[in-house]
């Protein structure tokens, strides 16, 4: 899987076991079929339910996501080298040249790799015309000056490790002799007497610009360092003032650096605020990965993905709008997610997703292993409630003993392990009126409904209290006129309904009388084939 640019698999905001498998599913799907950039995700925290399933069969919780924003990780970004602090002006200057990136600067690092700044051919620039009005050098490191000049180093003072000094050009001329001193690097050429006269002075440095130089000369230097190199006098001197480390050369003030996860809006909001031509790029650990200049936030690669199990923005990804859609496998009505070009849809009216997802797998002839199909069946068993919903087809039940044939499991026997317990598992009332929750806008009303399914829907009434305390506090942080919690009993074949708010309009949809924030609602097993519709004729 190219783990830069995944393709993400998700289902719905709060998602069920339906959504949850079905995203598993569909993504080693298409693992198998030959791309392997898919991967599934989800929006939300598993419900017990799912989670109890998935460690039954083996799997983990998808990789959560929080929205599918473009970042910078998105972006075709340059990867040019990065620049040790310790290396020569020259040789930074050298690396521009080569770079093939478009940009007039590297990015330069210390030993750790964390960055120290920028430098751009104007800092070089800059530099060298100072220093050109200003030959003093100060502690410039001995072997960077041998290696910028192509030179050899004499055998003298090994004690020497850097060079300070005024940089001195001698050539033979009247009045050369006696102008030498100790703060001094000499460039002169291959001279006996100049060379004589300046290692009685002790310079610093004398470099010889001649490939040759008689080695008993040497012998006579006390303090003075040697270097002879081929290159000629003026040329050797450029060289010279080139070997300072690159990090002087730096611009003093902080960088302005971006990390692979910053979101483009906040990139190009900060880009207007300065004038570099171009920017660092950090990972998380803060090493340098690249770089990013104005021309790279033109043309984003979005991210992609695939929905599964909704086709509505409400309870889909955060940043959808700026992200492709590549796919959508659903069972639920068509709503209001809109795509730039024509996708890949699949929606059927069958009770779960994990139908079409196993459909598919058999169509393209590949048979899932017994852990995944016994996962695409409890899928299955649990969105249309053992089969008892108003949404469940024979082609689910059907697809069901299919996958569960393969998995070497008994459907009962999974029916009973998906809802016996589930009303037990989870303690936390707020937790388990969320954990499977949907909100919708109809006609400008906001409906916020819960769903718990259970073969023992009296034992979870005795908290009744406790379940209208959550609601009334959620309705009013999330401003809903109605919000509902249907504890669906599987063995009755119905829902007890909890309500709260416009009490009046949930009569009238369903004409029942509703005491103690509590109705009975025999046969309502499916909260969008049943609950949404009742509600929706009276407010459409």
């Amino acid at each position: 899987m190219d783990a830069q640019n995944p393709i993400y698999v998700t289902g719905h905001k709060n998602p069920d076991t339906d959504s949850i498998v079905s995203a598993i599913a569909y993504a080693a799907l298409m693992n198998a079929l030959g791309d392997r950039r898919y991967t599934a995700a989800r929006l939300g925290t598993v419900s017990d339910e799912t989670a109890h399933i998935l460690e039954r069969f083996g799997f983990e919780a998808p990789e959560r996501i929080y929205n599918v924003r473009t970042q910078v990780r998105d972006l075709n970004f340059d990867r040019p080298p990065v620049l040790s602090s310790a290396v020569t002006v020259r040789r930074a200057w050298e690396a521009m040249l080569k770079s093939s990136s478009e940009s007039s600067s590297l990015p330069v690092a210390g030993e750790d790799g964390k960055l120290r700044g920028m430098v751009t051919t104007g800092d070089i620039a800059a530099f060298d015309l100072e220093s050109s009005e200003n030959p003093n050098l100060d502690e410039i490191p001995l072997f960077n000056l041998v290696s910028n000049l192509d030179g050899r180093l004499w055998d003298g003072n090994s004690a020497v490790t850097a060079l300070s000094g005024e940089l001195k050009i001698v050539v033979p001329s009247a009045g050369a002799e006696g102008e030498f001193y100790r703060d001094m690097i000499v460039v002169t050429g291959n001279d006996p007497k100049i060379i004589e006269d300046a290692l009685s002075a002790d310079v610093a440095c004398i470099v010889i610009c001649s490939a040759q130089m008689d080695a008993s000369i040497a012998a006579h230097a006390k303090r003075t360092v040697l270097i002879t190199t081929p290159y000629d006098a003026y040329r050797a001197a450029r060289l010279i003032i080139q070997s300072v480390p690159v990090e002087r050369i730096l611009p003093k003030t902080e960088p302005v650096a971006f990390r692979l996860n910053d979101y483009l809006d906040d990139v190009r909001e900060q880009t207007l605020k300065s004038r570099f031509r171009s920017y660092p790029i950090l990972d998380e650990t803060d090493q340098v990965v690249g770089t990013l200049s104005r021309y790279h936030l033109l043309r984003p690669n979005r991210k992609q993905v695939v929905l599964v199990d909704h086709n509505e923005l409400s309870q889909s990804v955060d940043g959808l709008s700026e992200a492709e859609i590549l796919a959508i496998i659903d069972h639920h009505r068509l709503a209001d997610v809109q795509t730039g070009a024509p996708i890949y849809v699949r929606n059927e009216p069958v009770g779960a997703t994990c139908t079409i997802v196993a459909s598919m797998y058999q169509e393209r002839g590949i048979m899932p292993n017994r852990k995944l199909a016994g996962l695409l069946a409890a899928g299955i068993v649990s969105d249309t409630i053992f089969f008892k919903s108003p949404t469940a087809t024979p082609r689910d039940r059907l697809m069901a003993e299919r996958m569960a044939a393969i998995a070497g499991e008994s459907l009962d026997e999974l029916g009973r392990d998906i809802f016996t317990p589930s009303a037990t598992r989870e303690t936390d009332a707020r937790k388990m009126l969320l954990s499977d929750f949907k909100h919708f806008v109809i006609a400008g009303h906001k409906l916020g409904i819960g769903q718990i399914n259970c073969i023992d829907s009296a034992e979870l009434l005795k908290r009744r209290d406790e379940f209208v305390a959550v609601m009334e506090q959620v309705k009013t942080e999330r401003e809903f006129d109605i919000l509902l919690l249907m504890l669906t009993d599987v063995l009755r074949e119905g829902t007890v309904l909890l309500s709260v708010g416009d009490l009046d309009t949930v009569e009238e949809a369903f004409n029942v009388r509703i005491k103690d924030n509590t109705v009975f609602l025999p046969g309502v097993l499916s909260r969008k084939k049943q609950v949404v519709p009742a509600l929706s004729l009276l407010w459409g």
